[in-house]
């Protein structure tokens, strides 16, 4: 900054543009309130069907959303602005009484164009006038006095060069609609982006030259850091994609353990977990320097990086481990998944795997003992399975797909050649399980993802207001269309065979069905493919999720056969059949007959998926009857999710067994609030029946198939008894008795019969 442009500055125009945006923010915080109270508010409220329940509901949110985020980006604008003007106009003071100062000792300044400027003598002594005394000043008040200018003018300079560079990548964080970045003043910001540079200086250093004081530090600031907008996009600019890749790569190789202080793994395993975080919030800008930065990493994928660190990995190999971390922009991870794909496709050879080999020694992820880190498919899935609408784009159902998904060409290419095709292998530690294969599982954390629109491992229930109406449900057309292509593959002839070679998927598959409980009954309780019930069976999103008649009872028999997909579906099914009863009390004709309906379906879904779980149970363990009780015991345990069940938002949250807390089961329910019926469940004991088996070590979860089916028409009449009891009107009108034979009908006739006729048989070694 020029001397005399802050010796003489006029704030008059910074003034106006304060005092406009300013202006702006009161305006856009009126818009926001009305956005966020009342047509957000009265749309969450709105009793709509049809589209105006689901693309009037959602565009309404989005623009309450785009609403909040112009403010924010507004209010962001204004306080840098502000700021800036404080401290430029505080430098403007000290700069004048600098030189007034200097006068008092015969010292002034002129400024010498292009920042700099020149100390002289105000008045040099042999021009003073007679009889005026020239204040004398010694050398050091020379440089003192320049010192003093020269860092008022760094200091001006800084904030005024800061504040353009923090307001420019602001405003290109989004091309389209508005930042939600949000910073309290210039300073805030203009720190962020000079921790990005400091940060940025240690990884463009040698891996190896690296200590372990600076990558404590370096975790230490991605960790203070790394969800933050414009420090991530800086950090990542400044680095540079294959630099990120080396680094990583040096730091994390396991060959260099040798001789170093076991601190450094410790930094190292953060540094995956931080370092993978920030990039995908750097990724989330939409800045001409990060889509340059997206696209060479794309490219970097197959190549090799050129170095002697982690067996010279690809950059597939290094990016996939970093992505298991962090909200990546869906374009970014859609492109790279693309070309991970392609790039696999043409190396998925039986024995040939250019990843989990006996050369390839990269170890490269740190979290997890079955799983090396040395298939970058693996890392890709995890991605997906933490960013759902990308999840859900990669696995989108082909255009030109009918109402339903029923053959191969309607399935998506990535889907079809993940789930049928590639050749996953183990990848355990030295301490993993050799059995579990970590590519699989992260698999259905993909498909998870893409088909309930949450994070695999979210908790549906935080931040959510439980008072609002359908908040707790993401699931769209889109996500639908890929639970339809999932229902196709694992509900097809080859279902059976696919789940038992794919065991890791069923806890994910489970999930899946439960997630879509109630597309899964609108489709069963028509007949055939005509005369679903959508009044029992409303529709709770656009687009809903259409199985088929066949499809539906293909797809519950499949996931019947495991033990951990049947509890879970079996838990789903329960609360939403006691859900509608809730919703449909016996006030009118119209609600007895959707109980009725809601009833009889679910004893039918209860019917298949008991049917099934039982058949599977003898055919693998065939003549030990012992083994087989004990599996219909274990399955017959899922009675116990009752008391996890935590329900809001028109969605239930079941605990999955044998999992962390976070692994939740996200269940629609047919009623907004929680009634009498499912309030019951949740605080219920354990059947006795079930439990009893317990006490005994030796007869541990024991049960034959008539008690398994006896404990299934325990639960359905306890559901109906509930509902008669607690409608007087029920027991006034005699041909609702009738209820009872088609309740058992329903489970051990047509759902229990649908297996044997319909569905598909048991997986047989």
């Amino acid at each position: 900054m020029d001397l005399d442009s802050l010796r003489f500055a006029n704030f008059s125009d910074l003034d106006s543009a304060i005092t406009d945006w300013s202006q702006m923010v009161t305006k856009l915080k009126v818009l926001q309130d009305d956005a966020k109270n009342d047509l957000k508010a009265k749309s969450d409220k709105a009793n709509w069907a049809g589209e105006n329940a689901t693309v009037t509901r959602s565009f309404v949110d989005k623009t309450a959303g785009e609403f909040t985020d112009a403010h924010t980006q507004a209010d962001t604008i204004t306080k840098i602005l502000t700021d800036t003007r404080g401290e430029l106009v505080g430098y403007r003071t000290q700069l004048n009484a600098a030189i007034e100062r200097g006068l008092q000792k015969n010292l002034t300044v002129r400024d010498m164009g292009e920042g700099s400027f020149t100390v002289t003598m105000n008045i040099h002594p042999d021009r003073a006038a007679k009889g005026t005394t020239v204040p004398e000043h010694t050398q050091q008040d020379v440089d003192s006095f320049r010192d003093e200018i020269q860092n008022i003018l760094r200091n001006a300079t800084e904030s005024d060069t800061s504040a353009a560079k923090v307001l420019n990548l602001l405003v290109d964080q989004a091309k389209q609609g508005f930042s939600g970045a949000k910073y309290k003043d210039r300073d805030s910001a203009a720190e962020a982006v000079a921790k990005a540079e400091e940060a940025a200086k240690i990884l463009k250093k040698n891996p190896h030259d690296v200590t372990l004081t600076e990558l404590n530090t370096l975790n230490t600031t991605l960790a203070s850091y790394k969800n933050n907008p414009l420090f991530a996009e800086q950090f990542a600019t400044q680095v540079g994609p294959k630099k990120v890749l080396e680094f990583y790569a040096g730091v994390a190789d396991p060959y260099q353990g040798f001789g170093r202080d076991p601190k450094f793994f410790e930094q190292a395993k953060l540094l995956q977990k931080n370092l993978g975080i920030t990039l995908g919030t750097a990724t989330l800008s939409d800045s001409d320097k990060m889509e340059d930065w997206e696209a060479k990493m794309v490219k970097l994928g197959p190549d090799r990086l050129g170095t002697d660190d982690a067996t010279d990995p690809t950059g597939f190999g290094v990016m996939s481990n970093l992505m298991r971390f962090g909200d990546y922009d869906d374009q970014f991870l859609n492109a790279y998944g693309d070309k991970l794909i392609a790039y696999d496709k043409e190396r998925n050879v039986e024995d040939m795997s250019p990843w989990v080999n006996n050369w390839n020694q990269g170890d490269l992820n740190f979290y997890g003992k079955d799983d090396r880190g040395r298939d970058p498919m693996t890392g890709f899935m995890e991605a997906l399975g933490h960013n759902p609408d990308a999840a859900t784009q990669f696995f989108a159902q082909p255009e030109g797909a009918g109402d339903t998904v029923d053959k191969d060409g309607e399935v998506n290419d990535h889907l079809t050649y993940l789930t049928k095709d590639r050749i996953w292998l183990a990848d355990p530690t030295l301490d993993g399980d050799g059995k579990n294969n970590a590519g699989k599982d992260s698999l259905g954390h993909a498909l998870e993802a893409a088909t309930t629109g949450y994070a695999y491992d979210a908790d549906p229930m935080a931040g959510k207001d439980p008072m609002i109406p359908g908040s707790g449900d993401h699931r769209t057309a889109a996500t639908a269309g890929v639970m339809e292509q999932v229902a196709y593959l694992y509900g097809g002839e080859d279902g059976p065979k696919m789940l038992h070679e794919q065991s890791e998927l069923a806890d994910s598959l489970g999930k899946m069905g439960a997630a879509y409980i109630d597309d899964i009954d609108y489709s069963l309780s028509g007949i055939g493919d005509h005369a679903q019930d959508d009044g029992t069976f409303p529709a709770k999103y656009q687009g809903r999720a259409n199985f088929g008649n066949d499809g539906a009872v293909n797809f519950l028999s499949v996931l019947g056969q495991n033990e951990t997909s049947h509890g879970v579906v079996t838990a789903a099914q329960h609360l939403y059949t006691l859900s509608a009863l809730d919703a449909y009390p016996a006030t009118s004709d119209a609600n007895i007959d959707k109980a009725h309906d809601a009833l009889t379906t679910g004893a039918e879904a209860r019917g298949i998926l008991d049917h099934s779980r039982v058949q599977q149970a003898e055919t693998t363990y065939k003549a030990d009857a012992e083994e087989a009780n004990k599996s219909l015991g274990r399955s017959g345990d899922w009675v116990k999710l009752g008391a996890g069940v935590v329900v809001g938002g028109g969605i239930a949250a079941i605990p999955l067994p044998g999992s962390t807390a976070a692994a939740l089961v996200v269940a629609p329910m047919a009623a907004d609030t929680v009634g009498d019926m499912v309030n019951t469940f949740i605080g219920h004991e354990v059947d006795k029946s079930i439990s009893d088996a317990e006490q005994d070590a030796t007869e541990k979860s024991q049960m034959t198939s008539a008690k398994f089916y006896d404990a299934g028409l325990d639960q359905l009449g306890e559901a109906y008894s509930a509902y008669a009891d607690a409608n007087p009107k029920m027991r006034e009108e005699g041909d609702r008795q009738n209820w009872v034979e088609e309740i058992k009908s329903g489970y051990l006739g047509t759902g229990s019969a649908q297996n044997d006729f319909r569905g598909r048989a048991p997986y047989k070694d």
